[in-house]
């Protein structure tokens, strides 16, 4: 089926592609997984939504999200794009690396939102600094073990190269003291390595 398409094809799916990895959302988000202009995204919601492929909820927490036939558009769209690059086997490689971490990086987050005292786990509330430090260390160690695999992805297809830059800003913040920058944002490592695993099982025609 041919989908509707708006003035650049490549930026139209990557917003669209964008909504299908973070779910409902809204531009100021939108413009941080993409790499776009606010504005060029907030043009390519408007034509996305007038060909039926997203819908709109107005009100204190707006958001847009895929139609059915917004995320068939993806599925079709982001197949073609791989195959058009060759770029399966590679993705799938690199899917499979990315595999062996995530169970680590699951760990992590563990750690960082709880931690034992006197033998009993509790809810961090980081007053322990030394203990945030060693978790944002092994956080560190992760973190350069993911960027080959990263370096794959964006290889392959270099819509993929947002995720670097996003991962490692995400660490370097949360290393300067934002701390909500590891689990507790939307732009947190966290959130950001759940929309990159949602993006590979997504692009390979997979599921969780």
């Amino acid at each position: 089926m041919n989908w509707p398409e708006t003035r650049t094809t490549d930026t139209n799916l990557l917003v669209l592609h964008a909504l299908r990895c973070t779910g409902a959302t809204g531009p100021a988000r939108l413009r941080l997984v993409t790499g776009l202009d606010e504005s060029d995204v907030e043009s390519e919601l408007i034509d996305l939504g007038a060909a039926g492929l997203l819908t709109y909820q107005p009100g204190p927490m707006s958001a847009w999200w895929l139609t059915d036939a917004g995320r068939a558009a993806d599925t079709e769209r982001i197949a073609a794009e791989l195959d058009s690059a060759d770029a399966r086997g590679a993705v799938a490689a690199a899917y499979d690396r990315f595999l062996v971490l995530n169970p680590e990086l699951l760990d992590l987050c563990a750690a960082w939102q709880l931690r034992k005292v006197d033998g009993i786990v509790v809810a961090n509330d980081h007053s322990e600094p030394s203990y945030d430090s060693r978790v944002l260390d092994r956080f560190a160690d992760l973190d350069r073990r993911a960027a080959p695999v990263c370096a794959e992805l964006s290889a392959a297809l270099p819509r993929f190269g947002r995720y670097r830059e996003r991962l490692a800003g995400a660490l370097d913040r949360a290393a300067s003291g934002e701390l909500e920058y590891v689990t507790d944002s939307t732009a947190s490592y966290h959130t950001v390595w759940a929309e990159l695993h949602e993006d590979l099982l997504s692009t390979l025609g997979m599921r969780r």
